[in-house]
């Protein structure tokens, strides 16, 4: 016999905590991006803790990659979108370069940089990137 739902039985009206965050490109803003990360992790951690330490610093790794890749190679502003989800979190980063991050060989020898979308790639679940006409949002997936 099937039941309507209540209010009070669903999580339906539990707001899912998130969070928007919107930058003109500057070199700076990657430090601001990172401290929205915070908020959003203190925010998260008052309703639960993540699951190991790691996971916190992981995540605000992940956005801090993520906002330099956006102010080196994407010109102009970009957003950064983060929400909670049933295992995780869910971060978005909305640049305005139509152009793919792809991995570049890593020389620990030499100061060019190479390695952030192999950290990416290393600590997300999940990491994919969604090209349109006025950009792209390159989507990660973080376990809490």
């Amino acid at each position: 016999m099937a039941t309507e739902p209540r209010g009070d039985d669903t999580l339906a009206t539990e707001e899912i905590p998130s969070r928007t965050a919107c930058f003109a490109g500057e070199l700076h803003h990657v430090t601001g991006a990172r401290l929205a990360a915070e908020e959003f992790l203190d925010e998260l951690a008052r309703a639960s803790l993540p699951a190991t330490p790691e996971h916190w610093d992981d995540i605000l790794l992940v956005v801090t990659e993520l906002a330099a890749n956006a102010v080196q190679y994407a010109p102009g502003p970009f957003v950064l979108r983060m929400r909670r989800t049933f295992d995780g979190v869910h971060i978005t980063l909305s640049d305005t370069s139509t152009t793919p991050p792809a991995p570049r060989p890593f020389h620990p020898s030499h100061s060019s940089g190479g390695i952030g979308w192999h950290l990416v790639h290393t600590l997300c679940d999940q990491v994919s990137v969604v090209v349109h006409d006025h950009g792209k949002d390159v989507h990660a997936f973080l376990p809490w």
